[in-house]
């Protein structure tokens, strides 16, 4: 029987921007093989050491004028603009390109790249240059209280409130291009299928948590994410029955 959903959250991560150019975390050769988490990415790092957490940012948001949004990324924004019902775009990456490509429903629960967080006013600012610590901040002028607007280990994911709620109730949940190995995000699949909806993965390979999407496909996301969008528009995806 042929499926129309009503409302849809679409979860990418990684992968969907790997095509792109842009570094995975945890692949083999990834940032995490190379830097150490505990030295870039959580609070204390920041604290204990500002201009190396800033020399890190810095290098990746200038990485971002070298990539370009891939068809994944421009399929799921066509689908957001054609699509009638409720539509979500939750993504992990930190990346810019989903705006890029026309996406403007969109979750960043890990934060921003282009984005800076003052300490002090605790506003957040666009932000493409670098950041050091002495940066004034746009709206307070206060220094050395700016840093990348990202979540760091150890820090809440954005929004998480407002991403539950769409998992409940959703009837279409798809998640492109992630691992499965880091929650909270690994763990939508299974809000989603109990609150009813069917469950989708779009992976290059099999995903830690694959058992618990109703249908899971393999290969690139350039490749199944357009040809997927073609068939839920015209109504040719078939329920979990």
């Amino acid at each position: 029987m042929a499926f129309r959903p009503s409302s849809i959250v679409i979860l990418t991560g990684a992968g969907i921007s790997a095509e792109s150019g842009v570094a995975t975390f945890r692949d083999k050769g990834g940032i995490w093989s190379r830097v150490r988490i505990e030295d870039v990415a959580t609070p204390q790092a920041f604290a204990r050491d500002p201009d190396r957490v800033h020399d890190f940012y810095n290098e990746r948001r200038a990485g971002l004028d070298s990539v370009a949004p891939n068809a994944a990324h421009l399929a799921l924004a066509r689908l957001e603009q054609e699509f009638t019902g409720d539509f979500l775009l939750v993504t992990q990456n930190i990346d810019d390109l989903h705006e890029r490509a026309g996406s403007r429903k969109l979750i960043h629960m890990h934060g921003e790249l282009a984005k800076a967080l003052c300490l002090h006013c605790g506003q957040r600012n666009a932000w493409r240059d670098e950041m050091d610590t002495l940066t004034p901040c746009p709206t307070c002028s206060m220094g050395g209280g700016m840093r990348p607007d990202v979540v760091w280990f150890g820090e809440m994911p954005y929004e998480m409130d407002r991403i539950s709620n769409r998992l409940q109730a959703a009837d279409l949940f798809v998640s492109i291009g992630t691992s499965g190995t880091v929650y909270p995000a690994a763990g939508f699949v299974e809000e989603a299928r109990s609150a009813g909806a069917l469950t989708v993965e779009l992976n290059l390979e099999p995903s830690a948590g694959h058992s618990h999407f109703h249908r899971s496909e393999t290969g690139t996301a350039s490749m199944l994410v357009p040809a997927f969008v073609d068939s839920l528009l015209a109504g040719t995806i078939f329920n979990k029955d």
